[in-house]
């Protein structure tokens, strides 16, 4: 069976061709270069900012609560769905 001429140029374009470089396989960033004095300083930790950090236990507290009031108004949802539901029929 004859192939089309199409075919095997299309072929043979193919197999010549190199693959494209895979991106990932190069580095995203050059090589390690030390901080400069300005970065260095961005980097410090800020004594005047100090007092806004949220602390890992009030962000707990705040979350349970947060998810206790969900949970409070998803059931009261439910409650008047079912309560009209029933009233309804």
């Amino acid at each position: 069976m004859a192939q089309p001429a199409f075919l095997s140029s299309l072929r043979s374009r193919l197999r010549s061709a190199p693959p494209p470089p895979h991106h990932r396989l190069q580095p995203s960033r050059g090589y390690h270069a030390e901080l400069g004095a300005r970065e260095k300083a961005l980097l410090e930790e800020d004594v005047a900012l100090k007092r806004f950090k949220s602390y890992k236990n009030s962000v707990k507290q705040v979350s349970k609560i947060g998810n206790a009031l969900t949970f409070a108004v998803v059931l009261a949802c439910s409650y008047e769905l079912a309560v009209f539901t029933i009233n309804r029929k």
